[in-house]
């Protein structure tokens, strides 16, 4: 690249622009420009040149000195007024990868082939909306088992799940991961396969809706009952000899009382 290259006229803006005009600069012309889109013979070389002018002056640090030093100060190196054992700037060199810099702009591994109909014409789609046919597409769900006592589903509880998730940071662009504490209300007489859906609780991203995180009831196995439906089955060991005399057997129900059933006959 010839030096002294004007990155803010490659992307066709003023040096005021603000990141949002970069942004929507990049966003329109890369779309332009594309070599699947574009035949040009030219429209590589073009597409590159975009990839890297988006490259610098996305970044903070890179357009800052950029716009002080310009392109030879960017790559060249500047001297740094503090720091004696290296007085110079590492210079910038730009990975030369623009569909890598395309990838991470818009998302996914190949959404420019959604910007066309199946008989190749150009769907228009609003700015912003650049998965699905100009809707943002949302993850599948993430389903999570919930086991649960039979005293917890019996009389109620609440349930604290840390979930772990990615979350976008303020720039927009980047993301790191964060822990959050999720409540779930479990109301008394709650059935295994009972569904709870935390909306948007997924990890985020760029041009994506976060999934929504579905918890499923399952039941703990119970030393003493078994649950079919809104019924309880304590199965009782009775020695053969107390079975045929009568006797009774002491039952702690669930919640907490003590039940003596009588054992008359052999069933």
């Amino acid at each position: 690249a010839a030096m002294g290259q004007d990155y803010y006229a490659v992307l066709e803006l003023g040096r005021g622009a603000t990141d949002a005009d970069i942004k929507k600069a990049y966003r329109k012309l890369a779309l332009k420009n594309h070599p699947l889109k574009c035949k040009e013979p030219w429209a590589p070389e073009r597409f590159r040149q975009l990839a890297e002018a988006y490259d610098v002056l996305s970044d903070p640090m890179k357009k800052g000195i950029y716009d002080k030093f310009g392109e030879e100060g960017l790559k060249g190196g500047i001297p740094l007024e503090l720091g004696d054992d290296n007085p110079w700037s590492d210079g910038y060199v730009f990975h030369n990868n623009p569909h890598k810099v395309f990838k991470e702009f818009f998302g996914g591994d190949n959404p420019f082939a959604e910007f066309f109909a199946e008989d190749g014409s150009e769907l228009i789609l609003p700015f912003g909306g650049l998965r699905g046919r100009g809707a943002m597409k949302q993850d599948p769900p993430v389903v999570r088992d919930l086991y649960l006592s039979l005293e917890d589903l019996f009389h109620g509880c609440s349930k604290k799940i840390k979930i772990s998730r990615r979350v976008m940071n303020e720039d927009g662009q980047t993301s790191s991961i964060k822990d959050k504490i999720l409540t779930i209300d479990v109301q008394p007489g709650w059935k295994q396969g009972t569904r709870i859906t935390f909306e948007k609780e997924g990890d985020q991203g760029p041009n994506v809706i976060p999934a929504d995180i579905t918890f499923v009831v399952q039941e703990k196995i119970h030393p003493r009952f078994k649950r079919i439906n809104d019924h309880l089955i304590f199965v009782a060991t009775i020695p053969l000899g107390k079975a045929l005399v009568g006797c009774t057997v002491d039952v702690r129900t669930l919640d907490g009382r003590l039940l003596n059933i009588p054992i008359n006959d052999i069933v």
